[in-house]
């Protein structure tokens, strides 16, 4: 790790932390008992998918990988972790004395980041032992179930957007960690930027950001906040214009900083209104160019009802780290397939009424026509299904061997994002409610 100590560089050497703890205390107890019946290094497959869609959601976006698997990565129990479970009786001995020696030594596949999916996608495929496989289902669903219910809805805000930037301001309305995971699951669903400098430190997402309206209160005069704005930040500052009259601020802002000033942000009232009026004043004072930025607890409907409104960006906080009322995905993890006595895999499903699973190891494409737009979901089971030439595959190579060979730049993520919503039919731009916009289909 590197620091820097005003313009020094110094180099600390210093291993990050172990993520074992991160699980739920029943999938050690279940290790502790297949370990002890001698099933615990049966050959085994799960699945990490969703049953449906939040409700009425006609997609889902993935989030969530490159965080599972710098956790997979990361996974081990040292000395630490080893005295936490064993101060606890957690498990016996003989489970610690196994996990002192654990590495996750198995194969994962899944959907890569910015990926859309639907009811059923097997987004993770774990194989390895049952007891190496099992570990991971609590941080797993984890990380999936939150990122991914971010991706979803910043989605959807991006595409009501349509071209217009959307800026990620939800810190103060979450947890503090859950904070730059959402900043980076925002990121890779089309955001352009986030106020959370822990995300620019850990994942490289450009921060932005000026003042609150305790700034201006602070200063005897509105006109004496914007001038000590302007002269720190420069005139391309944004100004924030409704701490008090908004017509007013707006003369003051362009008197301040000139025609040159980069944007006013409005963060009350009745923002379509006030954006025509905010825009007419500015180009009544020759400020053409300077742009509007709105707040105030948007979602993706509140965007759309702007489509029509000279903003020029949105800064979204509440309802994006909330999922725009949908804060998880309602992904499960099942055992989908177990080594039988011959040797060979053996398909398991789960018949809980309403909670059922499709046992066998999945395989999945997304069908599409010949212009490329999809037709459906396909899931074989067992086997692959046949690409019949307009085809993508879906699963890739995360983990193999026990080694992370999935990484990928969050660049990647989001173009991969962009080009797969491209090929949805267009019903799936619609914001009401609906079903999902592709079928799955199963096969074998």
């Amino acid at each position: 790790m590197t620091r820097l100590h005003r313009g020094t560089v110094v180099c600390v050497s210093e291993r990050a932390p172990s993520t074992a703890l991160l699980t739920d205390h029943y999938e050690l107890t279940m290790l502790q008992a297949a370990l002890q019946a001698g099933t615990a290094r049966r050959r085994a497959v799960f699945e990490l998918f969703p049953r449906r869609l939040p409700e009425g959601r006609r997609y889902g976006v993935v989030g969530g990988v490159g965080r599972a698997l710098d956790t997979i990565a990361r996974f081990r129990f040292d000395d630490e972790v080893l005295g936490v479970l064993d101060e606890g009786r957690v498990v016996d001995e003989q489970t610690l004395s196994w996990l002192a020696d654990h590495e996750f030594t198995g194969d994962v596949w899944g959907y890569p980041e910015g990926e859309v999916y639907l009811p059923y996608s097997p987004l993770v495929v774990v194989e390895g032992t049952f007891a190496e496989a099992v570990l991971l289902e609590t941080v797993l669903l984890s990380i999936y179930n939150h990122d991914s219910a971010i991706a979803s809805a910043a989605s959807r805000m991006t595409w009501a957007a349509d071209g217009r930037p959307c800026i990620e301001m939800g810190s103060r309305r979450t947890h503090e960690e859950a904070a730059v995971a959402a900043a980076r699951a925002a990121y890779v669903a089309g955001f352009e930027a986030t106020s959370n400098l822990a995300a620019r430190q850990r994942h490289g997402i450009p921060t932005t950001g000026t003042s609150a309206h305790s700034f201006t209160l602070l200063h005897d005069t509105e006109r004496d906040a914007f001038t000590a704005q302007v002269s720190s930040l420069g005139r391309g500052t944004t100004l924030l214009i409704d701490t008090y009259d908004i017509a007013e601020a707006v003369r003051t802002a362009v008197e301040v900083a000139g025609p040159e000033l980069g944007a006013v942000r409005i963060d009350s009232g009745d923002l379509g209104l006030l954006a025509h009026e905010v825009r007419a004043q500015l180009d009544a004072l020759g400020a053409r160019e300077t742009k509007i930025v709105v707040t105030s607890d948007l979602d993706e409907y509140a965007i759309a009802a702007l489509a029509a409104a000279p903003v020029d960006g949105y800064g979204v906080g509440t309802q994006l780290v909330t999922g725009s009322g949908h804060p998880t995905s309602g992904f499960v993890y099942k055992l989908v397939a177990r080594e039988g006595d011959d040797g060979e895999l053996v398909p398991v499903a789960k018949k809980s009424k309403d909670k059922a699973s499709v046992g066998g190891r999945k395989y999945a494409l997304r069908r599409r026509d010949r212009d490329g737009v999809a037709e459906a979901e396909v899931i074989g089971i067992g086997t692959p299904p046949v690409d019949d030439g307009d085809d993508r595959e879906l699963l890739v190579p995360l983990v193999r061997d026990g080694v992370v060979v999935g990484e990928e730049p969050l660049a990647a993520s989001r173009e991969r994002h962009l080009s797969s919503r491209e090929e949805l039919p267009l019903q799936a731009r619609m914001l009401s409610k609906g079903q999902p916009v592709i079928p799955t289909i199963h096969l074998g």
